[in-house]
């Protein structure tokens, strides 16, 4: 049921999309079911231009003959669309379980909308159920990882700090060569001041925390798909 409700979200943010559109492209299970559908509007003639999240979207929307672009070329985006880990009523959201929170979250600041794409189990009452990813340079990590469960303890929450690894056992990299560290909090009271927290940490590159970047979000339940937000507003 999980993949047919993320397929309807998808389906749903498909019906956004404009020709000559410039677009972000998300990562992940749901956000990969979006460019499927968006491959194939392309093959049927639709003319957008889009910017990728992550190598693994880059690789995927090239395979599907997706128009690609930069940030570099293309810095101002009209439309990102994207999964989420958690989302809260507030359209506050956890991400980064892909790995790629860094170049999500520069691809969402790009954009004039950022609409979320997800089935009922992603929406949370409290964010925190999910490890909250945070994202940190190799060096100094033993110091980076104090100083965020510093961070951490002055928002209020607790919770390990999980390096995260491969499958195989080795420490897994993002695109941009860096750690995550997975804050297993169960639960953020104070979203904002952890963000603000976490981002005064030398070391940190970024965190899973996203605040005031998404514009909407497609909720996929079995009895039809929930708008959260407002489709047409765009952030200042």
């Amino acid at each position: 049921m999980s993949d047919a409700l993320k397929k309807a979200a998808a389906d749903a943010a498909l019906a956004l999309v404009a020709p000559g559109m410039r677009l972000g492209l998300g990562t992940g299970s749901t956000a990969k079911l979006f460019v499927d559908g968006l491959g194939a509007r392309v093959a049927q003639g639709l003319q957008v231009i889009c910017v990728a999240t992550s190598e693994a979207t880059q690789a995927q929307a090239e395979s599907l003959g997706i128009p690609m672009s930069t940030l570099d070329l293309t810095p101002e985006l009209d439309l990102t669309i994207d999964g989420a880990d958690e989302v809260d009523a507030e359209l506050r959201l956890i991400k980064g379980g892909g790995a790629a929170l860094l170049r999500e979250k520069i691809v969402a600041a790009a954009s004039k909308r950022m609409v979320v794409i997800a089935d009922a189990g992603k929406l949370v009452g409290t964010l925190g159920r999910f490890p909250l990813p945070i994202e940190v340079v190799p060096f100094g990590l033993e110091a980076t990882r104090q100083a965020v469960a510093a961070a951490i303890a002055a928002s209020g929450a607790n919770g390990e700090l999980v390096l995260r690894k491969r499958p195989d056992g080795t420490t897994l990299l993002t695109d941009g060569g860096h750690f995550i560290l997975d804050a297993h909090l169960g639960s953020i009271a104070d979203p904002e001041r952890l963000a603000a927290l976490l981002n005064q940490v030398p070391g940190v590159v970024e965190s899973g925390l996203f605040i005031g970047l998404a514009t909407a979000a497609f909720i996929a339940r079995p009895e039809g798909v929930q708008i959260l937000g407002d489709i047409a507003a765009q952030r200042d």
